[in-house]
């Protein structure tokens, strides 16, 4: 990667996924706001190029990283399906119980916690409804076009018109997630928990700041790699 400065951030990390620790470590969005430079990343976020540009090349340096640019959208989907909505379906029960635990304990003297619940439920909502439209509508589709190529059989025309229409809402709604995420972030102070918190609290705010980190490569994953590719596989037939 010949100059990082004007490469758009989520194409960093799509050649090299271990680039995502950097952007995170500075709250940089590589998922949904990751079609902007990386100069212009960092005038957002009042960041040093410089300090940035070192950072990703010692991260680049590392060969050991996995590339899933490289992988095919079966792939993708597969570590998708199987390692992130998997995530989010078993994460979920346990931190809308924790909430609530929280708010009933602590929501008097914290009444932002009422707050993060309810932005938590809603997009825990969203998201389930989210997984199963990729997994019941968009994902068969692109594993049978991948499949299609591979093995020489004729493909009907997917139901829902042109792949643009499921890919845009998808997008749409992670662009969403993203947004609601932003503001649990801010509302808890980057998940800094309060001198006054008891173990469940720390427990709560570890989680939720692993569930938006694994969010972003979650949508990273998808808007940035296998979209891509799925719009590629997409002109190659003729409907």
């Amino acid at each position: 990667m010949k100059n990082l400065a004007s490469t758009p951030i989520g194409q960093i990390v799509a050649e090299n996924y271990q680039a995502a620790q950097v952007f995170t470590a500075h709250n940089m969005d590589f998922c949904c706001g990751g079609g902007i430079t990386l100069a212009k990343a960092c005038q957002k976020h009042n960041t040093d190029l410089n300090q940035i540009r070192h950072e990703l090349e010692s991260v680049i340096m590392d060969k050991s990283h996995i590339n899933f640019e490289h992988e095919t959208p079966d792939q993708l989907i597969n570590t998708i399906v199987n390692v992130h909505h998997h995530y989010i379906k078993t994460t979920v029960p346990t931190l809308q119980l924790y909430l609530d635990k929280l708010c009933r304990v602590h929501g008097e003297r914290h009444p932002e916690l009422w707050q993060i619940k309810d932005l938590f439920d809603e997009g825990a909502t969203a998201l389930l409804a989210h997984l199963q439209k990729e997994e019941l509508v968009l994902f068969p589709f692109i594993n049978a076009m991948v499949a299609s190529k591979k093995d020489g059989f004729e493909l009907s025309p997917p139901h829902f018109g042109h792949i643009e229409n499921p890919i845009q809402m998808m997008e749409h709604e992670h662009s969403a997630e993203g947004e609601r995420f932003r503001k649990i972030n801010e509302l808890t102070n980057n998940y800094e928990c309060p001198a006054d918190g008891c173990q469940t609290y720390k427990v709560t705010y570890a989680m939720l700041k692993e569930f938006e980190a694994d969010l972003h490569k979650h949508i990273h994953l998808e808007n940035n790699v296998l979209f891509p590719q799925a719009r590629l596989v997409y002109k190659e037939f003729n409907f």
